[in-house]
Protein backbone atom coordinates (compact mmCIF):
# COMPACT_ATOMS: atom_id res chain seq x y z
CA UNK A 1 0.00 0.00 0.00
CA UNK A 2 1.37 3.36 -1.04
CA UNK A 3 1.03 6.09 1.50
CA UNK A 4 1.39 9.65 0.30
CA UNK A 5 2.62 12.05 2.89
CA UNK A 6 1.51 15.65 2.36
CA UNK A 7 4.37 18.06 2.76
CA UNK A 8 3.99 20.44 5.64
CA UNK A 9 3.40 24.03 4.68
CA UNK A 10 6.05 26.55 5.67
CA UNK A 11 5.41 28.48 8.84
CA UNK A 12 4.93 31.66 6.82
CA UNK A 13 2.26 30.20 4.51
CA UNK A 14 -0.57 30.64 7.00
CA UNK A 15 -0.10 34.39 7.54
CA UNK A 16 0.29 34.93 3.78
CA UNK A 17 -2.93 33.06 3.07
CA UNK A 18 -4.70 34.94 5.84
CA UNK A 19 -3.44 38.25 4.42
CA UNK A 20 -4.70 37.37 0.93
CA UNK A 21 -8.08 36.34 2.33
CA UNK A 22 -8.28 39.55 4.38
CA UNK A 23 -7.40 41.69 1.35
CA UNK A 24 -10.09 40.03 -0.74
CA UNK A 25 -12.68 40.52 1.98
CA UNK A 26 -11.64 44.15 2.41
CA UNK A 27 -11.99 44.81 -1.32
CA UNK A 28 -15.47 43.27 -1.41
CA UNK A 29 -16.53 45.35 1.58
CA UNK A 30 -15.11 48.52 0.03
CA UNK A 31 -16.97 47.97 -3.24
CA UNK A 32 -20.27 47.84 -1.35
CA UNK A 33 -19.60 51.12 0.49
CA UNK A 34 -21.13 53.88 -1.66
CA UNK A 35 -19.66 56.67 0.43
CA UNK A 36 -16.16 55.23 0.20
CA UNK A 37 -16.54 54.81 -3.57
CA UNK A 38 -17.70 58.42 -3.86
CA UNK A 39 -14.68 59.50 -1.83
CA UNK A 40 -12.39 57.39 -4.01
CA UNK A 41 -13.81 58.96 -7.16
CA UNK A 42 -13.30 62.41 -5.66
CA UNK A 43 -9.69 61.62 -4.71
CA UNK A 44 -9.00 60.21 -8.18
CA UNK A 45 -10.48 63.34 -9.76
CA UNK A 46 -8.29 65.65 -7.68
CA UNK A 47 -5.21 63.57 -8.48
CA UNK A 48 -6.06 63.71 -12.20
CA UNK A 49 -6.50 67.50 -12.04
CA UNK A 50 -3.17 67.87 -10.24
CA UNK A 51 -1.33 65.73 -12.80
CA UNK A 52 -3.02 67.31 -15.81
CA UNK A 53 -2.99 70.90 -14.53
CA UNK A 54 -0.96 72.25 -17.50
CA UNK A 55 -3.53 70.81 -19.90
CA UNK A 56 -6.83 71.50 -18.10
CA UNK A 57 -6.09 75.01 -16.80
CA UNK A 58 -7.52 77.52 -19.30
CA UNK A 59 -4.80 80.14 -18.68
CA UNK A 60 -1.41 80.73 -17.14
CA UNK A 61 -2.12 80.99 -13.39
CA UNK A 62 0.21 83.99 -12.99
CA UNK A 63 -0.80 85.96 -16.09
CA UNK A 64 -2.42 89.29 -15.25
CA UNK A 65 -5.14 90.00 -17.79
CA UNK A 66 -5.65 93.70 -18.57
CA UNK A 67 -9.34 92.92 -19.02
CA UNK A 68 -9.34 90.92 -15.77
CA UNK A 69 -10.04 94.03 -13.71
CA UNK A 70 -12.89 96.51 -13.88
CA UNK A 71 -12.22 100.13 -14.94
CA UNK A 72 -11.93 100.90 -11.23
CA UNK A 73 -9.35 98.18 -10.71
CA UNK A 74 -11.66 95.70 -8.93
CA UNK A 75 -11.60 91.96 -9.62
CA UNK A 76 -14.29 90.58 -11.91
CA UNK A 77 -17.09 88.33 -10.74
CA UNK A 78 -17.56 84.87 -12.33
CA UNK A 79 -18.54 85.13 -16.00
CA UNK A 80 -18.27 83.03 -19.19
CA UNK A 81 -14.82 84.54 -19.81
CA UNK A 82 -13.59 83.78 -16.27
CA UNK A 83 -15.68 81.00 -14.76
CA UNK A 84 -14.39 81.55 -11.22
CA UNK A 85 -13.84 85.28 -11.69
CA UNK A 86 -10.49 87.00 -11.28
CA UNK A 87 -8.36 87.89 -8.28
CA UNK A 88 -7.02 91.24 -7.14
CA UNK A 89 -4.32 91.24 -9.85
CA UNK A 90 -6.63 90.25 -12.71
CA UNK A 91 -5.49 86.62 -12.82
CA UNK A 92 -7.90 83.83 -13.77
CA UNK A 93 -9.05 82.29 -10.49
CA UNK A 94 -10.04 78.96 -12.05
CA UNK A 95 -6.52 78.47 -13.42
CA UNK A 96 -5.01 79.35 -10.05
CA UNK A 97 -7.30 76.92 -8.23
CA UNK A 98 -6.37 74.14 -10.68
CA UNK A 99 -2.65 74.77 -10.27
CA UNK A 100 -3.21 75.14 -6.53
CA UNK A 101 -4.58 71.58 -6.55
CA UNK A 102 -1.19 70.34 -7.68
CA UNK A 103 0.69 72.27 -4.99
CA UNK A 104 -1.71 71.53 -2.11
CA UNK A 105 -1.98 67.82 -2.93
CA UNK A 106 1.77 67.53 -3.39
CA UNK A 107 2.42 69.12 0.01
CA UNK A 108 -0.23 66.93 1.65
CA UNK A 109 0.90 63.67 0.08
CA UNK A 110 4.66 64.19 0.44
CA UNK A 111 4.39 65.44 4.03
CA UNK A 112 2.14 62.55 5.02
CA UNK A 113 4.33 59.97 3.27
CA UNK A 114 7.49 61.28 4.96
CA UNK A 115 5.79 61.41 8.37
CA UNK A 116 4.46 57.84 8.06
CA UNK A 117 7.84 56.49 6.96
CA UNK A 118 9.42 58.05 10.05
CA UNK A 119 6.54 56.82 12.22
CA UNK A 120 6.91 53.31 10.82
CA UNK A 121 10.66 53.26 11.48
CA UNK A 122 10.25 54.48 15.05
CA UNK A 123 7.19 52.38 15.87
CA UNK A 124 8.61 49.14 14.44
CA UNK A 125 12.00 49.61 16.08
CA UNK A 126 10.49 50.48 19.46
CA UNK A 127 8.02 47.59 19.30
CA UNK A 128 10.46 44.90 18.21
CA UNK A 129 13.70 45.76 19.97
CA UNK A 130 14.10 45.88 23.73
CA UNK A 131 16.33 47.74 26.12
CA UNK A 132 17.77 51.22 25.50
CA UNK A 133 16.48 51.38 21.90
CA UNK A 134 12.86 51.10 23.00
CA UNK A 135 13.35 53.46 25.95
CA UNK A 136 14.96 56.22 23.90
CA UNK A 137 12.46 56.02 21.02
CA UNK A 138 9.43 56.03 23.32
CA UNK A 139 10.89 58.95 25.24
CA UNK A 140 11.41 60.95 22.04
CA UNK A 141 7.91 60.13 20.82
CA UNK A 142 6.31 61.18 24.09
CA UNK A 143 8.35 64.38 24.10
CA UNK A 144 7.13 65.31 20.60
CA UNK A 145 3.52 64.53 21.56
CA UNK A 146 3.78 66.77 24.63
CA UNK A 147 4.68 69.88 22.64
CA UNK A 148 1.96 72.24 21.29
CA UNK A 149 2.50 71.36 17.63
CA UNK A 150 0.61 74.31 16.14
CA UNK A 151 2.62 76.91 18.06
CA UNK A 152 5.88 75.17 17.22
CA UNK A 153 4.95 74.96 13.53
CA UNK A 154 4.20 78.67 13.46
CA UNK A 155 7.46 79.46 15.21
CA UNK A 156 9.48 77.18 12.94
CA UNK A 157 8.09 78.46 9.64
CA UNK A 158 8.59 82.01 10.90
CA UNK A 159 12.34 81.61 11.34
CA UNK A 160 13.09 79.32 8.39
CA UNK A 161 13.27 80.51 4.77
CA UNK A 162 9.84 80.55 3.15
CA UNK A 163 9.14 77.88 0.55
CA UNK A 164 7.22 74.74 -0.30
CA UNK A 165 9.88 72.33 0.95
CA UNK A 166 10.09 74.12 4.30
CA UNK A 167 6.34 73.65 4.68
CA UNK A 168 6.71 69.96 3.80
CA UNK A 169 9.50 69.57 6.35
CA UNK A 170 7.62 71.32 9.16
CA UNK A 171 4.39 69.39 8.56
CA UNK A 172 6.31 66.10 8.48
CA UNK A 173 8.21 66.79 11.69
CA UNK A 174 5.05 67.28 13.72
CA UNK A 175 2.90 64.51 12.20
CA UNK A 176 4.82 61.30 12.89
CA UNK A 177 4.59 60.89 16.68
CA UNK A 178 0.97 59.75 17.10
CA UNK A 179 1.01 57.09 14.33
CA UNK A 180 4.38 55.93 15.69
CA UNK A 181 2.67 55.12 19.00
CA UNK A 182 -0.06 53.21 17.15
CA UNK A 183 2.49 51.23 15.11
CA UNK A 184 4.43 50.53 18.29
CA UNK A 185 1.41 48.93 19.93
CA UNK A 186 0.59 46.93 16.82
CA UNK A 187 4.15 45.61 16.52
CA UNK A 188 4.10 44.54 20.17
CA UNK A 189 1.04 42.42 19.35
CA UNK A 190 2.27 41.02 16.04
CA UNK A 191 5.73 40.11 17.36
CA UNK A 192 4.12 37.69 19.84
CA UNK A 193 2.26 35.65 17.22
CA UNK A 194 3.10 32.08 16.29
CA UNK A 195 4.43 32.75 12.79
CA UNK A 196 7.01 35.20 14.17
CA UNK A 197 8.10 32.63 16.75
CA UNK A 198 8.34 30.05 13.97
CA UNK A 199 10.52 32.38 11.90
CA UNK A 200 12.83 32.88 14.88
CA UNK A 201 12.97 29.11 15.42
CA UNK A 202 14.23 28.47 11.88
CA UNK A 203 16.98 31.03 12.33
CA UNK A 204 15.56 34.10 10.57
CA UNK A 205 17.36 37.33 11.47
CA UNK A 206 15.72 40.41 12.91
CA UNK A 207 15.80 42.30 9.61
CA UNK A 208 14.14 39.43 7.73
CA UNK A 209 11.48 39.04 10.42
CA UNK A 210 10.71 42.75 10.34
CA UNK A 211 10.53 43.06 6.55
CA UNK A 212 8.86 39.72 5.75
CA UNK A 213 6.56 39.09 8.70
CA UNK A 214 5.88 42.21 10.76
CA UNK A 215 5.84 45.22 8.40
CA UNK A 216 3.41 43.55 5.92
CA UNK A 217 0.94 43.19 8.79
CA UNK A 218 0.98 46.99 9.17
CA UNK A 219 0.12 47.77 5.53
CA UNK A 220 -3.66 48.10 6.10
CA UNK A 221 -3.02 50.43 9.02
CA UNK A 222 -0.59 52.46 6.90
CA UNK A 223 -3.12 52.82 4.07
CA UNK A 224 -5.88 53.98 6.42
CA UNK A 225 -3.62 56.45 8.22
CA UNK A 226 -2.38 57.82 4.91
CA UNK A 227 -5.85 58.54 3.53
CA UNK A 228 -6.99 60.07 6.83
CA UNK A 229 -3.83 62.11 7.40
CA UNK A 230 -3.57 63.72 3.95
CA UNK A 231 -6.67 65.94 4.43
CA UNK A 232 -5.40 67.07 7.84
CA UNK A 233 -2.10 68.03 6.24
CA UNK A 234 -3.90 69.88 3.43
CA UNK A 235 -5.81 71.88 6.04
CA UNK A 236 -2.60 72.59 7.95
CA UNK A 237 -0.89 73.84 4.78
CA UNK A 238 -3.90 76.00 3.94
CA UNK A 239 -3.84 77.46 7.45
CA UNK A 240 -0.14 78.29 7.26
CA UNK A 241 -0.55 79.81 3.79
CA UNK A 242 -3.56 81.84 4.93
CA UNK A 243 -1.37 83.31 7.69
CA UNK A 244 1.29 84.14 5.11
CA UNK A 245 3.71 81.53 6.48
CA UNK A 246 3.17 78.72 4.00
CA UNK A 247 3.45 78.61 0.22
CA UNK A 248 4.51 82.05 -0.92
CA UNK A 249 3.04 84.10 -3.79
CA UNK A 250 2.97 84.00 -6.74
CA UNK A 251 2.90 80.18 -6.36
CA UNK A 252 -0.73 79.13 -6.21
CA UNK A 253 -2.01 76.88 -3.44
CA UNK A 254 -5.51 76.80 -2.04
CA UNK A 255 -4.45 78.53 1.16
CA UNK A 256 -2.30 81.16 -0.56
CA UNK A 257 -5.17 82.06 -2.92
CA UNK A 258 -7.41 82.74 0.07
CA UNK A 259 -4.59 84.69 1.73
CA UNK A 260 -4.11 86.91 -1.31
CA UNK A 261 -7.83 87.69 -1.45
CA UNK A 262 -8.20 88.41 2.26
CA UNK A 263 -8.33 92.17 1.64
CA UNK A 264 -11.39 91.85 -0.59
CA UNK A 265 -13.48 89.30 1.27
CA UNK A 266 -16.49 91.63 1.19
CA UNK A 267 -16.27 93.08 -2.30
CA UNK A 268 -15.02 89.87 -3.99
CA UNK A 269 -16.25 86.89 -1.94
CA UNK A 270 -15.68 84.45 -4.81
CA UNK A 271 -11.93 84.63 -4.14
CA UNK A 272 -12.68 82.97 -0.80
CA UNK A 273 -15.59 80.79 -1.83
CA UNK A 274 -14.12 78.76 -4.68
CA UNK A 275 -10.79 77.68 -3.12
CA UNK A 276 -12.57 77.16 0.21
CA UNK A 277 -15.19 74.95 -1.45
CA UNK A 278 -12.48 72.95 -3.22
CA UNK A 279 -10.66 72.40 0.09
CA UNK A 280 -13.91 71.20 1.68
CA UNK A 281 -14.63 68.74 -1.15
CA UNK A 282 -11.07 67.40 -1.14
CA UNK A 283 -11.03 66.88 2.63
CA UNK A 284 -14.45 65.21 2.50
CA UNK A 285 -13.32 62.89 -0.31
CA UNK A 286 -10.21 61.75 1.54
CA UNK A 287 -12.14 61.27 4.79
CA UNK A 288 -14.87 59.22 3.11
CA UNK A 289 -12.26 57.02 1.45
CA UNK A 290 -10.31 56.67 4.69
CA UNK A 291 -13.41 55.74 6.67
CA UNK A 292 -14.33 53.16 4.04
CA UNK A 293 -10.86 51.64 4.11
CA UNK A 294 -10.93 51.49 7.89
CA UNK A 295 -14.26 49.67 7.85
CA UNK A 296 -13.06 47.35 5.07
CA UNK A 297 -9.92 46.29 6.93
CA UNK A 298 -11.73 46.16 10.30
CA UNK A 299 -15.38 45.17 9.73
CA UNK A 300 -16.19 45.55 13.43
CA UNK A 301 -15.50 49.29 13.27
CA UNK A 302 -18.47 49.87 10.98
CA UNK A 303 -20.72 47.84 13.27
CA UNK A 304 -19.56 49.77 16.32
CA UNK A 305 -20.12 53.08 14.54
CA UNK A 306 -23.69 52.10 13.68
CA UNK A 307 -24.42 51.00 17.24
CA UNK A 308 -24.45 47.28 16.55
CA UNK A 309 -23.57 45.00 19.46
Amino acid sequence: MNIRVRAAQPATAAPRQAALSSSGRAWRTLKRDRYALAGGIGVALFVAIAVLAPYVAPHDPNFQFPEGLSPLGAPLAPSPAFLFGTDLLGRDLLSRVIWGTRVSLAVGVISTFAALILALAVGVSAGYFHGPVRTVLIWITNAVLSFPSLLLMLALVSVLPRGIWVVVFVLSVFAWAYPARVFYGEVLSVSQREFVDAARAVGAGSLRILLRHIVPQLVPLLVVYFTLRVPATILAEASLSFLGLGVQPPTASWGSIIYEGARAYRSAPWIFFFPGAVIAVAVLSFNLLGDGLRDAFDPTSGARRQGAP
